[in-house]
Parts: structure tokens; C-alpha cells; sequence
């Protein structure tokens, strides 16, 4: 295996770690938001959040996009493995 092949996979792989480890705070912070919304007092919080959260999404990705396409799929693999692992949570927890 050549040296840009490996390194290509390894920052795969790196990507995919990032994806979910931004996924699962994605995911808590999601959590925390609905938290906001039900409790209605904190409505303009809950919308910060929401624009915070979203703002982060996009960055994250748009920095994974400008590693290449390899990274940018394997960093969404990794933030769809995290939702699984959240919603997993939420169901046990509810």
C-alpha cells in the first residue's frame, strides 16, 4: 500500500472518529435543547442553541468537505453511527 493511500484511510478513519464525537455532543445538545423548549421559559436560549447547534453542523462538515469526499462521507458515517447510539439512549432512558 502506498504512503497517500494510507494516509488517505487513516484520515478516513480520523474523520469518522471526528464525525462521532461531534455527533454524540450534536445529539446532547439536541437533548438539552428539547429540554429548553418543553420547560418554555428558556424559549430564547432554546433558540440560540438551536442556531449554535446547527452553526457547528455546518462548519464541522464544511471543514470534513475540504479534506476531500472520503473524509466528508466517512465523518456523516460517523455522525449517523452516533445517532444511533443517541437514540439507543433516549429509548432505554424513556
Amino acid at each position: 500500500m502506498s504512503g497517500s493511500a494510507f494516509s488517505g484511510c487513516a484520515l478516513a478513519a480520523l474523520a469518522g472518529a471526528a464525525g462521532f464525537a461531534f455527533g454524540l455532543a450534536y445529539f446532547a445538545m439536541l437533548g438539552r435543547n428539547v429540554a429548553l423548549f418543553l420547560q418554555g421559559g428558556g424559549l430564547a436560549a432554546a433558540a440560540g442553541l438551536t442556531i449554535a447547534r446547527l452553526a457547528a453542523a455546518v462548519a464541522a462538515f464544511a471543514i470534513a468537505a475540504k479534506l476531500g469526499v472520503l473524509p466528508l462521507l466517512a465523518s456523516l458515517l460517523g455522525f449517523l453511527a452516533a445517532r444511533f447510539v443517541a437514540l439507543r439512549v433516549a429509548r432505554r432512558a424513556g
